[in-house]
């Protein structure tokens, strides 16, 4: 079975590298834009499983990014996971129409967890 494939849109490259590290190691391929300058175009080439929406990525933010996502009959079905330090991470979340929110910073076990279960729900999704 091929590896799941997750995409992250996140400006701080520390974070996209920890990140990288930590699902590598968990059977994950990563993927990772410090923009969303590209969103479609990045999205068609990686094919991701799974996406990391950062709440102040360049050019568009991301509560738009995540709504262009979610309102395109082609992306939609792609589980988005928010991904700030901002307090109301779960109130722009909301907003933007993600799936579900990882709060920054975040324990490496809660990451693991969250891209877990979402990977998963978005399996049973697929199936029904």
């Amino acid at each position: 079975m091929d590896r799941p494939k997750i995409l992250m849109f996140d400006d701080d490259t520390d974070i996209l590298e920890l990140c990288n590290l930590i699902l590598n190691r968990k059977n994950y391929d990563v993927f990772t834009d410090t923009t969303c300058v590209n969103l479609f175009e990045t999205i068609d080439r990686v094919q991701p499983d799974l996406i990391f929406m950062d709440n102040w990525i360049p050019e568009h933010g991301g509560i738009d990014a995540t709504q262009r996502l979610k309102a395109s009959e082609q992306y939609k079905h792609i589980p988005v996971i928010y991904f700030s330090a901002n307090a109301d991470v779960h109130l722009l979340a909301e907003k933007a129409g993600a799936d579900t929110y990882l709060a920054k910073p975040f324990d490496i076990n809660e990451l693991e967890r969250i891209v877990a279960d979402t990977l998963a729900n978005s399996r049973t999704n697929t199936k029904e």
